[in-house]
């Protein structure tokens, strides 16, 4: 079991049972950030795992629909609601299964968006 304090963000088996799911796929880089970590698909983030919580993007359209889903509640990270991203908490991503379906959900979303453009430094 992860531990949660200033040393570990984010839970490690939700971030492994991520991988898993991701682990046929070759487009996939993992990031640091929001004090999580974050899982690009083509470019795009996809996913990431904040605290013991997937976050997931499932764009716009798809918003509506992922709030009725078990253990799901709007991303507030900004303490703006995202019109794109849910949370789901640990209940809907216990088993590989259950984030497998997430996570497959979410890369069709990644493929969908524009790659942004590399920032100049």
């Amino acid at each position: 079991m992860a531990r949660y304090d200033d040393d570990v963000a984010y839970d490690e088996s939700l971030a492994d049972r991520i991988r898993a799911a991701l682990s046929s796929r070759n487009d996939v880089v993992e990031k640091k950030m929001f004090g999580g970590l974050a899982f690009m698909v083509a470019g795009n983030m996809a996913c990431g795992v904040l605290g013991r919580d997937l976050m997931a993007r499932v764009g716009e359209a798809n918003l509506a629909a992922a709030l009725k889903r078990p253990h799901t509640r709007v991303m507030d990270f900004t303490g703006r609601p995202s019109r794109s991203m849910v949370y789901v908490g640990p209940g809907g991503t216990k088993t590989l299964a259950a984030v497998k379906k997430w996570v497959d959900e979410v890369a069709g979303v990644a493929e969908t968006r524009k790659k942004k453009p590399a920032r100049r430094r």
